[in-house]
């Protein structure tokens, strides 16, 4: 198995093929920041449902994309922040993603959550990343 240097990376570019291929479910390694970013997804209609699924020693993350007539509900999505150059943003600076149509992504103090959540909360953080 090869060594990533960025798991959250890997994650959505997972999220994002499946997405395309139309597959029903995939599956990837298990870490908390992952859940939660799966959890923002689903509540923001990108996703059906998420579960962990535990087998021997190793944990899991089981995603089943959204999609309606056959279209996914996710167009694209971009990592903005990467572990070689972190993108932090105040809560003035958070994207408006296509006028509203998608989401930002931000891991902040208060834990992660959509760009527009961030706002009412008036909280900041890192913006990990834009979804369409």
């Amino acid at each position: 198995m090869a060594v990533l240097t960025d798991p959250i990376s890997d994650f959505l570019t997972r999220l994002k093929n499946a997405c395309r291929a139309g597959k029903e479910e995939f599956v990837a390694p298990y870490s908390k920041i992952k859940a939660d970013i799966a959890s923002v997804l689903k509540e923001e209609g990108y996703i059906w449902n998420y579960e962990l699924a535990t087998e021997g020693t190793r944990s899991e993350l089981r995603v089943k994309p959204r999609f309606t007539d056959k279209v996914p509900a996710l167009t694209d999505l971009k990592r903005q922040s990467r572990p070689g150059r972190r993108q932090y943003v105040g809560v003035d600076e958070i994207p408006r993603v296509l006028n509203g149509m998608g989401i930002a992504i931000l891991s902040t103090p208060k834990g992660v959550m959509s760009g527009h959540r961030a706002r009412k909360e008036n909280v900041g953080g890192e913006l990990l990343a834009t979804v369409w």
